[in-house]
């Protein structure tokens, strides 16, 4: 074969095509079923008891979109685009976003091992040393004065023990009012004074534009070990407790089923929205799970339950879904089954 100054340029062409058509990465993000994870790994109490059953974990799955899978995306179904700025907040590298999704995730683990414990009637002791910034929006008044990892410990002279402590005393004031932030940074006290400003896509209520997680010291009688690598958000709080607790108890709380679920679980077992359940009822389905766990929002139209039941059907699936609003609903369904 005669190698040609031609052929070289066609070449060379069509590696460039085939480059951007499969490695060039478009402003768009693609989130998909991901996996169902079994929690006895994951999850480890000393001592615990042993079930027949599995409690899952369901993820979903997302990358940034290349022209060749958002071509794929588009005509496969529940596979969501999305502009990759209604995933990452503005300000937020992808890098600083996970791990802000990481730190979420051991709060949801936190909150899980509270529940259960206190369900099961194991001893537990809980202190609180603070909140930290897990994000800053750009071009909010918090810019340049406080960074992720940044640990709140008072406002206006006030201590700060809980995010909801800061949240609520922030909603208490009016656009325009500054107030004092007392923190720590590299073990370095500090203090800076911001002024509240309104946001427009949230109702104008206002803010300085940071997102929280509290720090808090929970010790707990047997221990316990997570082991959940990269996972990252709250949305697997709700079958993290109910896992601790069927380890903690005697009774084998799985009755031999296999079962998963979603929903993010606040310290008073409260069970909460999360996005994406469509695809962690494909994902579920796929694993052959007998009984899914969804939050009813106290019965709303528009629920994580209704739109679960809704893609049940769609796909055609067997698996039982189940609203719960809290983890006590939850466990009263699995002891009656």
């Amino acid at each position: 074969m005669n190698i040609t100054k031609k052929n070289i340029i066609y070449f060379v062409l069509i590696i460039v095509v085939a480059y951007l058509i499969a490695g060039y990465q478009l402003p768009y993000y693609i989130q998909k079923p991901g996996g169902a994870d079994a929690l006895n790994p994951i999850i480890k109490v000393t001592g615990g008891f042993e079930s027949e059953g599995d409690m899952h974990l369901v993820t979903v799955s997302g990358l940034q979109a290349t022209p060749l899978q958002y071509i794929w995306a588009k005509v496969t179904p529940h596979n969501e685009i999305l502009p990759i700025d209604k995933v990452f907040p503005k300000g937020t590298s992808q890098n600083e976003y996970m791990q802000a999704q990481l730190q979420v995730m051991e709060n949801s683990q936190e909150a899980a091992t509270v529940v259960a414990y206190q369900a099961a009637g194991e001893d537990i002791t809980i202190s609180y040393n603070g909140v930290y910034v897990a994000s800053v929006i750009e071009g909010m008044p918090a810019e340049g004065k406080l960074f992720v990892g940044d640990l709140i410990t008072g406002v206006d002279g006030a201590g700060i023990q809980e995010s909801e402590q800061l949240v609520q005393y922030i909603e208490a004031k009016k656009a325009g009012d500054t107030i004092t932030i007392d923190f720590e940074r590299e073990n370095k006290k500090m203090t800076t004074d911001v002024t509240l400003k309104a946001f427009n896509e949230i109702d104008n209520k206002v803010g300085i534009g940071i997102s929280l997680v509290t720090d808090r010291s929970v010790s707990v009688e047997p221990e316990i070990e997570f082991s959940s690598g990269n996972i990252g958000g709250p949305s697997a709080g709700l079958m993290f407790s109910l896992e601790i607790y069927d380890q903690l108890t005697e009774d084998d709380l799985t009755k031999g089923y296999q079962i998963a679920g979603t929903g993010e679980i606040d310290y008073d077992g409260n069970v909460l929205r999360i996005g994406g359940i469509d695809k962690k009822i494909v994902a579920a389905d796929k694993e052959g799970i007998d009984i899914f766990f969804a939050p009813n929002e106290n019965g709303a139209i528009d629920s994580n339950y209704q739109l679960a039941k809704r893609t049940a059907e769609e796909i055609g699936t067997d698996m039982k879904i189940v609203p719960v609003d809290t983890f006590a609903e939850a466990l009263e369904y699995l002891e009656n089954l």
